[in-house]
């Protein structure tokens, strides 16, 4: 008698799992990965203008023995950021009392009329300041309090 198991042909291996296509899990990860990506990109562009006007501020305040009026350059640099931020009818026009009260409604909580920002009107052609260090990290907080895009 012959062993019934010798005519088995041998044994193989099935063929490879290929890598196409994904599994859905995989295409979810994807489809994540791409609307994360999208709002990453899109944040970073709106706050673009926040970040230059933050550079600019950095340069203002190592070069204030070198810039002549270094107050009015500041004040400039408030009224270009805030006309990224605010429609140009809105802040454009303002000056005097009503460019701080505007600040001040805007995230200056009264510092720009009653604090250090009141020499934006009493000392803006002056070389020198006692204020003006308290000034620049007032605007730094302004300006780090509003953003292109934020719902004014």
């Amino acid at each position: 008698m012959t062993d019934p198991l010798a005519a088995l042909r041998p044994l193989h291996a099935p063929a490879p799992i290929g890598w196409w296509p994904p599994a859905p899990g995989w295409w979810l990860v994807l489809f994540i990965t791409i609307i994360l990506i999208i709002f990453i990109y899109r944040f970073w562009r709106r706050r673009s203008p926040q970040r230059a006007a933050l550079r600019e501020l950095k340069l203002l305040e190592k070069n204030t023995d070198t810039i002549d009026y270094p107050v009015a350059t500041l004040n400039q640099l408030l009224k270009r950021y805030a006309l990224v931020c605010w429609p140009a009818k809105t802040v454009a026009s303002l000056s005097g009392k009503a460019w701080l009260d505007f600040l001040d409604a805007n995230g200056g909580n009264g510092q720009f009329s009653n604090g250090p920002g009141h020499i934006l009107l009493t000392d803006p052609y002056q070389n020198k300041s006692e204020y003006l260090n308290e000034l620049t990290q007032l605007a730094r907080r302004w300006i780090k309090s509003n953003h292109p895009g934020k719902k004014h």
